[in-house]
């Protein structure tokens, strides 16, 4: 295990782990009004209806095959039935099948941001750098997706890659299983490495966006139409708000 290899497997994704987390702490303590996806809709919709849900759904995909690859040991799944040859048929397939419309996906969105004029002035330096990030890590795990488990003999990432990433969830790391996986996988891993590190400063943060408060504000009266409102007094949060005519009727109570 050379140096390279600690610095590359160790340093670099819990480096990469730090500044995940500092930096959405910091995005949303000090630019909450940039935590948005930046959306364009207004200014091309035809692509984007195309283009986004299949980018979104493939993708969605993806990431559960991936918790389930890399973060369910084998034994488990071995113990609910599911054995190395249905797993690798099951993650061949739809594996192969998510990754084609996340890749037609992606190809829409970024046709339509260099070809429709206002989207194009719209993509920020840093949209620019997330496309290539994330294209990167799509396209070297599709890669070697194709060229082992699809066309090849098959590599076993579940003996290396998976237990060298819940090494590192653990705290215990072993760099040394990284060290004979094949040359795509390592790509793959790097750029998604690299990708986790940028996301706090794209557009990405809109993942960990939820409008959970819309559901509990209280209504916004504009006007009330109701003179005989009850006596009850009203619940914290849900003051009525005056108007004008209130104002005068109150005015003439006083007199």
């Amino acid at each position: 295990m050379s140096p390279l290899d600690v610095l590359l497997w160790v340093a670099f994704p819990y480096a990469a782990f730090a500044v995940f987390v500092v930096g959405h702490i910091w995005r949303y303590r000090y630019d909450k009004f940039g935590w948005t996806t930046r959306s364009s809709q207004t200014y091309e919709n035809r692509l984007l209806r195309w283009g986004s849900p299949m980018f979104h759904l493939g993708i969605l995909f993806v990431l559960a095959g991936h918790v389930v690859g890399l973060l369910i040991p084998a034994e488990w799944l071995d113990a609910i039935g599911i054995d190395e040859h249905i797993y690798h048929i099951g993650a061949t397939v739809l594996g192969s099948a998510a990754a084609l419309l996340t890749i037609a996906g992606l190809i829409i969105l970024i046709h339509r941001r260099r070809s429709i004029g206002p989207v194009f002035l719209a993509t920020t330096r840093m949209d620019k750098t997330m496309y290539v990030f994330l294209g990167a890590t799509i396209l070297f795990g599709t890669a070697a997706t194709v060229m082992f488990q699809v066309l090849g003999p098959g590599y076993e990432y579940r003996g290396t890659v998976s237990p060298w990433l819940r090494s590192l969830i653990f705290l215990q790391p072993q760099p040394e299983l990284m060290a004979g996986v094949p040359l795509a996988f390592q790509l793959h891993v790097l750029c998604a490495t690299a990708l986790f590190a940028l996301w706090p400063f794209t557009r990405l943060v809109h993942v960990f966006s939820a409008p959970v408060g819309y559901f509990f504000r209280p209504y916004i009266v504009y006007r009330s139409r109701d003179d005989n409102r009850s006596n009850r007094p009203p619940r914290r949060g849900w003051e009525p708000v005056a108007t004008p005519q209130d104002a005068k009727k109150a005015a003439k109570a006083r007199r």
